[in-house]
């Protein structure tokens, strides 16, 4: 595989896991430019670890990260961290911190000794918690918000990063419906803005609806990717989910939707 100009980030060769126990071997994957792209699978298959070898907030036993045509390894933290934003799973606030505090904290990147805190800097954090819609919570203690309401402050702290490349692990956990469709039409509103988006997701409904481009793994590999209607069949669900099912089309979108066989169900 060869970096095109329409990929900002890749992955060659990678194997990534967690002290002795090797999650991902030998993946290779594009994260194609200005879409969203949506990763699913079964548990513990490596989708989060995938994501967070990307971010460069695991390391990569072997392989490369390419960002911007160049080795992630290349690049100053601060700066990879201008390029690109990941939102984990289940993050943690500091005790005590509000929200606009917690949201600020996605400008680090862009301070530095000779560049303290900005009027840029602000209308930031404010455009960043209008969109996720949590300008209202500004003075809230992020530890007394619901867990819908403190998943909207993490989002909006990762736009404040600004980055034109952000990946989000699985940022529709602990919602309800409505939210997570809130959610994920920021995701959307975002890559028809031009932004790069990654989204680890386990509702496949959801996830068929709204990927741009599909990445679909089990036991560490990427087993198939590409546009949900040339990639979703019956075969490829029963392969990777040992799940046999039939498919339908959403009335909405015309995507599939999954409906399991009823003596499985």
């Amino acid at each position: 595989m060869t970096t095109t100009p329409a990929t900002r980030l890749a992955g060659r060769d990678l194997t990534i896991g967690y002290g002795d126990k090797t999650v991902i071997t030998g993946l290779d994957v594009e994260i194609p430019t200005g879409e969203l792209t949506v990763i699913v699978g079964p548990n513990a298959c490596g989708k989060s670890t995938l994501l967070r070898g990307l971010a460069r907030m695991l390391p990569t036993a072997s392989g490369t990260v390419e960002l911007d045509g160049a080795a992630i390894g290349s690049y100053p933290p601060k700066e990879v961290a201008r390029r690109l934003g990941l939102l984990p799973q289940s993050p943690i606030a500091p005790d005590g911190i509000v929200v606009e505090d917690l949201v600020g904290r996605g400008r680090y990147p862009h301070q530095g000794v000779l560049r303290q805190w900005s009027k840029e800097d602000a209308a930031a954090v404010e455009q960043a918690m209008a969109r996720a819609n949590v300008s209202d919570l500004g003075d809230r203690m992020v530890t007394e918000l619901s867990g819908g309401q403190r998943q909207r402050v993490w989002i909006a702290m990762a736009l404040a990063q600004q980055t034109p490349i952000l990946l989000l692990d699985e940022p529709t956990t602990y919602l309800d419906i409505a939210h997570q469709v809130e959610v994920l039409d920021l995701a959307r509103g975002l890559q028809r803005e031009g932004f790069t988006v990654v989204v680890v997701l386990h509702e496949l409904h959801l996830a068929f609806r709204y990927a741009t481009h599909l990445v679909v793994m089990r036991e560490g590999a990427i087993v198939a990717q590409g546009g949900v209607n040339e990639v979703v069949t019956e075969e490829l669900i029963e392969e990777v989910y040992g799940l046999p099912c039939r498919l339908i089309a959403d009335p909405v979108s015309g995507r599939p939707i999954v409906i399991p066989l009823d003596e499985v169900a």
